[in-house]
């Protein structure tokens, strides 16, 4: 079982480890390819990469927080993450066909 951590940012990487966050590996870009069943990945991925990690058997932890339109678009720090009341929240996503069907 190996954690993933997905992120560009070093104040998302200074948050993690201020967290006491256990990571294996830090990327930049996840090809999903290389998750295996029992994987964990965190970051802020698109919906439709989410569903894939969920579907090779992984557990999906979404980064998320409350960003306030004035800070948007720039680098936070791991402070102003905090501040955003920055937070791992696990989700399971599915992808389903076009007419909404399972």
């Amino acid at each position: 079982m190996t954690t993933y951590f997905v992120t560009r940012h070093a104040g998302a990487l200074d948050w993690a480890s201020a967290e006491g966050l256990t990571v294996d590996q830090r990327l930049e870009h996840l090809d999903a390819e290389r998750i295996e069943p029992g994987d964990v990945v965190i970051g802020s991925l698109p919906v439709s990469l989410a569903a894939e990690v969920c579907a090779r058997g992984a557990r999906y932890l979404h980064l998320t927080m409350n960003v306030p339109s004035g800070l948007r678009g720039i680098e936070l720090s791991a402070a102003q993450m905090r501040a955003c009341g920055a937070r791992l929240e696990a989700y399971r996503v599915e992808r389903l066909a076009a007419d909404g069907a399972p």
